[in-house]
């Protein structure tokens, strides 16, 4: 997908709606655009409130400040780009939030408490996804969810094999997304 304009988002619900996010440029950094958050706060019913978030491999911190702009108790945002994750800070001293410096995997690995919305979306090139869900499975909360974005090499049938259930699924240009749950065992 093309970069924004102006390294900008836009927050699209909620109490800080219309409130842009800038971002620096840096390579392979995808925001996820609007009509795919759209659609994504629609699946989870456009309010958090009292909800605790993960936004690992944050980049822009769209999909963080955005639960935080529709009620999310807390929002803890993981990058490990020094440059955006500064970026990711000066955003989080007006709105919010919890910024970590670290590796998205090595925070899973770490005593981060559970989530009860994780949300995925790591370089494609790295095809990290495996290996976040099944670290992101040890800190979701029960009757938790986890958002992922994926190039599509994913089916529904290899994440059933990981254990879990495709509550909800999209696309848009060369990004896959779905709305992951715990499979019932």
């Amino acid at each position: 997908m093309a970069q924004p304009a102006n390294n900008q988002v836009r927050i699209i619900g909620g109490a800080h709606r219309g409130r842009k996010l800038t971002f620096p440029a840096v390579p392979g950094l995808r925001p996820t655009p609007d009509r795919v958050r759209e659609t994504l706060f629609n699946w989870l019913g456009q309010r958090l409130d009292g909800l605790r978030c993960l936004d690992l491999f944050a980049g822009s911190g769209a999909l963080g400040f955005e639960a935080l702009s529709r009620g999310a108790a807390e929002v803890v945002l993981v990058e490990r780009d020094a440059k955006v994750c500064a970026g990711l800070k000066k955003q989080a001293d007006l709105l919010g939030g919890q910024v970590v410096r670290a590796d998205g995997l090595a925070y899973l690995k770490g005593p981060a408490g559970l989530f009860d919305v994780i949300f995925i979306d790591p370089p494609f090139a790295q095809r990290l996804w495996g290996e976040a869900l099944t670290l992101a499975a040890t800190r979701l909360a029960p009757g938790g969810k986890i958002y992922l974005e994926h190039d599509g090499s994913l089916t529904p049938a290899m994440l059933a094999e990981g254990g879990w259930r495709v509550w909800r699924e999209g696309r848009a240009g060369r990004s896959h997304f779905c709305l992951l749950e715990r499979a019932a065992s």
